[in-house]
């Protein structure tokens, strides 16, 4: 048995494929309101706040898969996650279970360097002292000895379905709605971005590799690393037309989160895009030579695709 742990969103989903495509069918979803994704899955609702759940969620598991999310709120994240966090690292160590956590990279630096397995944490903002401190519950469990774990990180998302970042929304949203393109502070700085279902079926990988554990891992990207002036450039190409696209300065952010309450919680993450986010996976392309990482040529493609099938 192998179990997914806040599976219905994106990442949950194509990593419920990806095991079923790869690994086994014999797979639990488990989330508040718990949704088959493959025709084999079980299914089990909980909330993993609750500790006597979270231990139940995980019993007869082999492998548990941490992708849980909670929506953009600070208040939320530091009174939930820790919890959750901690009753998932124990209902692991009580089932004898593996456990891989996904993670992302809130807990780094937002400046120029570039990011690798071994950068320091160093969060900028409420959000990222909430995700250093849930990395380092399951760093601190690794390194006890007292629970086999993984680390599966990745960078910001882009992608098919309901991906969510900030680049599916001010740019491919807005393609599929036919309003001008956005871009936070510079369309001048080297982004990393990964392809949802890349990162998914990258983590059931590492979850299926035995000597992968006890490591962080850096999940695959399109190592090409384009600005978003390149990266809409290259849309324009795919979607067959010019793109019109606008810079949005910081000021126009922090006006806009005197009024909106969304916008208020993106201001701490916005440091990174006044930079170069360059996020390095050599270790994994070393060690999983075969794995084959979708092109943002290819994923744009695919976007535009199913955005096309939604219109008809």
């Amino acid at each position: 048995m192998q179990t997914i742990l806040g599976a219905n969103g994106q990442i949950g989903e194509e990593l419920a494929r990806a095991l079923k495509r790869n690994f086994t069918s014999d797979i639990r979803i488990v989330s508040r309101g718990a949704k088959k994704v493959n025709d084999t899955d079980e299914v089990f609702s909980a909330d993993l706040s609750i500790r006597e759940k979270a231990i139940e969620a995980v019993e007869g598991s082999e492998i548990a898969y941490f992708t849980l999310g909670l929506p953009i709120s600070s208040d939320l994240w530091e009174k939930q996650f820790p919890l959750i966090v901690r009753n998932v690292i124990d209902a692991c160590k009580i089932n004898r279970t593996k456990l891989v956590f996904f993670d992302n990279t809130y807990m780094y630096p937002q400046d120029d360097r570039v990011l690798t397995e071994e950068t320091i944490f160093d969060p900028v903002g409420r959000k990222g002292k909430v995700r250093r401190e849930m990395a380092e519950m399951v760093l601190k469990e690794m390194q006890s000895g007292e629970l086999e774990a993984v680390i599966c990180r990745a960078p910001e998302f882009y992608g098919p379905g309901k991906t969510q970042s900030i680049t599916n929304t001010l740019i491919f949203n807005n393609i599929k709605e036919g309003k001008k393109l956005k871009v936070p502070l510079s369309d001048a700085k080297m982004r990393s971005l990964i392809w949802t279902p890349d990162a998914s079926s990258a983590t059931a990988l590492i979850g299926n590799t035995p000597d992968a554990f006890g490591q962080t891992w850096h999940l695959p990207v399109d190592g090409s690393h384009p600005t978003y002036k390149q990266f809409i450039g290259l849309a324009s190409e795919v979607y067959g037309k010019r793109l019109k696209y606008s810079v949005v300065p910081k000021f126009i952010f922090k006006i806009g989160a005197m009024f909106n309450k969304s916008v208020k919680e993106l201001q701490e993450l916005l440091p990174r895009y006044e930079y170069h986010n360059v996020f390095d996976d050599s270790k994994f392309r070393k060690r999983f030579p075969d794995f084959e990482v979708t092109t943002y040529r290819k994923g744009m493609e695919l976007i535009r695709d199913e955005q096309s099938s939604f219109r008809k």
